[in-house]
């Protein structure tokens, strides 16, 4: 916890000095002779009012000094807030791979049913976005708040031959950040800067090449890719992720199916399709993502209900002044509530 207004911390020496004040007084009365007419009113009032009864109140009012006190000087704390203005975007890999039943009834069932719990779950702020991904990428769905349309978006996947994982991540990323560019001809897909650290952006003109920053540092947005890790065309996905990266964006990899995969045959040829679990957690690990393996439906649903309680909140350094106000205005109400019904304040 840090403070916006340190110096006024120093205003808590009151505390002490309050209770030294409580302590004086309390001594001073004690030294006080009291004529009283029998023993035994002292001994009647000591059995029905307890010694704690009588300092309870003065340690509220002093909790609330403090707690006070703590407030004018405006401390700050990291909290777990609701996340706004957030963008998500889903990447689903619906590669032939997709039509395996190691996980039931199919893998792409599976995680179309699994990804509408997880739209569903997230808030209603957030922006969602959809890109497919076989032999090539495409946006299936920009991102938006509006629910009917992503399910709509999920509804409507076509299974086809190939899978382009680090495509999909690149496009995703032109959807997060509308001026990056790639080069698919280049072995780090980069595009190359012109002479004077200028690399060309549309139209011809020039702007300043990217500078890198902290993997994982972009708050705002997020990929979650699915895919069964087995990418055979198109860019390369560890390229991408190291773009991703350098733009401090996370990308969370869901690994859909079994180790011992599925053998699926079609046109005359045979092909066991396993889930690849290495390149997925890689792709993470460059990212500052996670990787969930989801070898069955269940396991699935649970893989997008934990990304997307770790989506609905963020880490934030947060004011918690009016905390502190609240505990103080308690304690002063509580304080004095005790001290009139125990002590008769009120005749």
């Amino acid at each position: 916890m840090r403070f916006l207004w340190p110096p006024l911390l120093l205003l808590l020496v009151l505390v002490p000095l309050a209770a030294l004040g409580y302590w004086w007084l309390l001594r001073r009365r004690a030294s006080t002779a009291i004529r009283v007419a029998s023993l035994g009113l002292i001994r009647e009032a000591g059995r029905h009012r307890p010694r704690w009864r009588r300092h309870l109140p003065f340690a509220l009012w002093l909790t609330g000094l403090a707690a006070a006190l703590l407030a004018c000087a405006r401390p700050q704390a990291v909290l777990s807030v609701p996340a706004l203005d957030r963008t998500v975007i889903l990447a689903f890999d619906v590669s032939g791979s997709m039509r395996a039943k190691d996980i039931a009834p199919s893998r792409i069932a599976a995680a179309q049913a699994a990804a509408r719990d997880f739209i569903d779950g997230l808030p209603g702020t957030t922006r969602v976005g959809i890109v497919s991904f076989a032999a090539s990428a495409s946006v299936a769905q920009a991102p938006t708040t509006d629910r009917d349309d992503l399910l709509s978006a999920i509804d409507r996947f076509q299974l086809q031959k190939g899978t382009a994982a680090g495509t999909a991540i690149l496009v995703s990323l032109q959807l997060i950040l509308p001026d990056f560019e790639y080069d698919l001809q280049s072995p780090d897909l980069r595009k190359r800067p012109r002479p004077g650290g200028q690399e060309p952006a549309a139209g011809g003109a020039a702007r300043p090449a990217v500078e890198p920053v902290e993997p994982g540092s972009h708050k705002g947005a997020t990929i979650i890719l699915l895919t069964d890790g087995q990418s055979n065309i198109g860019a390369d996905p560890i390229a991408a992720a190291r773009l991703a990266a350098e733009r401090g964006v996370r990308v969370h990899t869901v690994g859909v199916g079994t180790p011992a995969g599925e053998l699926l045959s079609t046109e005359g040829w045979s092909m066991r399709v396993r889930l690849d679990e290495a390149p997925l957690r890689q792709l993470a690990d460059l990212t500052r993502g996670s990787y969930v393996p989801a070898a069955d439906a269940s396991a699935l649903r649970e893989a997008y209900r934990g990304l997307a309680s770790r989506l609905a909140f963020e880490r934030r350094e947060t004011e918690v002044s009016a905390i502190f106000a609240g505990v103080a205005v308690l304690c002063f109400l509580l304080g004095a509530g005790l001290s009139a019904w125990w002590l008769g304040r009120w005749r």
